[in-house]
């Protein structure tokens, strides 16, 4: 292989926020206004493109300033009682369970389905079957969309509120016609990015209108309310989106359609030129009954075993290329956690930790790059 220099690595995300000269318009608008958080006027912009974007009354959502504290908040409103139980994969990033932790709960770590590697109904099912699950709290897996009818007959069938951490699936995940309660996320690194940022919606009577009482420290802010404006209504948090992550979001949104075809269209020759440079040897994340991913961000790819995924990542850090073991070591493994979960049996999500490999996706990812992934991918586990 070619030498490069340390000054060539391959970074393995690269943001698409707007540019400077994008945000200016902004800037002023919002200077003009004197208006820079406590829900102004861009936050109430970007919240009813979000309402008409998922055909729901504006009260059915709320902005936060982030996606974990969008957790924590709703997982709040469920007021379940101190030390509830709660389901989530064992296969997640960490916020899924701090947020958990957080509000004064308990993750109970389950396994995910082997092919599209996300906590089903059916595995949830089996999970209350051998334990007490006050609630259950999926992941879309690196944006993959849940199927929300299934959710909604688990609700049914358990009466076990579900709630959905759809951080990275802001485009894919939608309600289907369903109820239910979703949690995006609009960090720079989404396929919606506005620097930093969340999105709850939900169609839970009260939900979003609790959270979003709850994200200005539970403060009543209704002059219809049984309180004083202004009175401490409940305990919550300074979880706020400010006006500048709101018009970054709203510049986002502008191009959001245009960027999720060209990241599928990525993802689709990425994923045909690796498995060409492989022989065919690489697995990826199977789409499941909840619909295609509609806007990848990551590029996420199962290898036949450890010991090539551990030469595969070897050989890229030899030849400055990025990747990342993505949502590992698990999170009955991490010292910080270990001791405040309960852990089912999970030999797929163990799977899947063993052989799991990220590696570099972004739009302005050139030939020259993809040509140094893909020797190294020929190199290694052809």
């Amino acid at each position: 292989m070619t030498d490069v220099c340390e000054g060539e690595w391959v970074p393995l995300l690269v943001p698409d926020m707007p540019s400077p000269q994008e945000l200016l318009p902004w800037l002023e608008r919002m200077h003009a206004a004197r208006h820079y958080s406590n829900f102004g006027p861009l936050v109430r912009t970007l919240e009813a493109a979000f309402a008409q974007q998922f055909g729901m009354a504006s009260e059915q959502l709320t902005t936060v300033a982030n996606a974990t504290q969008g957790l924590e908040l709703v997982l709040q409103t469920l007021g379940l009682a101190p030390g509830a139980r709660v389901l989530l994969p064992a296969f997640t990033f960490v916020a899924t369970a701090t947020a958990v932790i957080r509000v004064g709960y308990q993750p109970v770590l389950a396994d995910v389905d082997a092919q599209v590697w996300m906590l089903t109904p059916e595995i949830a099912r089996a999970a209350c079957e051998c334990m007490r699950i006050d609630a259950v709290l999926p992941v879309a897996t690196f944006g993959m969309p849940h199927d929300m009818r299934a959710w909604q007959q688990f609700e049914l069938d358990t009466g076990l509120p579900v709630v959905i951490d759809a951080a990275a699936a802001y485009g894919s995940q939608w309600l289907q016609g369903a109820q239910g309660t979703l949690v995006f996320s609009l960090h720079t690194t989404k396929s919606l990015p506005a620097g930093e940022g969340g999105l709850v919606v939900s169609t839970r009577p009260g939900l979003a209108a609790k959270v979003r009482q709850l994200s200005n420290f539970g403060i009543n802010l209704d002059p219809a309310g049984n309180m004083p404006v202004g009175a401490l209504a409940s305990l919550g948090s300074n979880a706020k989106m400010s006006e500048y992550h709101a018009a970054l979001g709203l510049i986002s949104l502008q191009k959001w359609e245009l960027y999720a075809k060209k990241r599928r269209a990525l993802q689709d020759n990425l994923m045909h030129e690796m498995d060409q440079a492989s022989g065919h040897t690489l697995a990826w994340q199977n789409q499941g009954t909840g619909g295609p991913l509609m806007a990848p961000t990551l590029l996420c790819t199962r290898l036949p075993n450890t010991e090539i995924r551990d030469a595969l990542e070897q050989a890229c850090k030899q030849a400055y290329i990025t990747t990342r073991r993505w949502y590992q070591p698990l999170l009955q493994h991490m010292g910080a956690l270990e001791q405040r979960c309960l852990s089912l049996e999970t030999p797929n999500a163990v799977e899947l930790a063993q052989t799991l490999l990220g590696l570099p996706f972004f739009l302005s990812l050139t030939a020259v790059q993809r040509q140094r992934i893909l020797a190294v991918l020929q190199q290694v586990v052809h």
